[in-house]
């Protein structure tokens, strides 16, 4: 739950601190939008994938479930910069498979929080082995992080991929090379 309290006085301090009149007319409510900025950006922090993940079907397929292009949005933990990009989810369904769109919430689900990219693969990957009690699952983010872009290195349009690995997918590399050749090109 964001505090939207804490964060307008925080916002106020900061635009003081970098030598802003928070009463200046362009800045009067911007304390306020920040506030509510924070409600949707960090709505994650109180969300669960087990959630997402509870709308299940049976199924008898057990061959992969592919969802790519899945868009995402997060917060850099380290800077509070946006990284946003791609994440792209395959499993192998055990006796069930979850609705395509509650892959995509549980991307959400971990995206809309202060985040580091590798945590966030791995973080997905388990909720789906575990909810889901996949045989497997493989799961690629590809991101751009403003904190590389427009800070520090400057170095915009820089991609940074990660991918984690469980159960078949882990075991069974021809496996993991099939599914990256249907995310396209890896």
């Amino acid at each position: 739950m964001v505090d939207k309290q804490k964060v307008e006085t925080a916002v106020k301090m900061l635009l003081e601190a970098v030598g802003e009149d928070p009463e200046r007319e362009g800045l009067v409510g911007t304390p306020e939008r920040i506030s509510r900025m924070c409600e949707e950006l960090f709505a994650g922090t109180d969300e669960a994938a087990k959630e997402a993940l509870s709308v299940t079907f049976n199924c008898a397929n057990s061959d992969i479930v592919l969802e790519k292009d899945i868009h995402f949005y997060s917060l850099c933990e380290h800077h509070l910069l946006p990284f946003f990009g791609k994440a792209h989810i395959a499993y192998i369904p055990n006796g069930k498979v979850a609705g395509l769109s509650k892959l995509a919430r549980t991307v959400d689900a971990y995206a809309r929080r202060a985040q580091i990219q590798e945590n966030m693969n791995a973080q997905i990957a388990d909720a789906i082995m575990e909810n889901l009690n996949a045989k497997g699952v493989l799961v690629v983010i590809e991101a751009e992080h403003m904190c590389m872009s427009m800070r520090g290195v400057k170095k915009p349009g820089t991609q940074t991929m990660t991918y984690v690995c469980r159960g078949e997918f882990a075991d069974n590399p021809a496996l993991t090379d099939r599914a990256m050749r249907m995310i396209g090109g890896m």
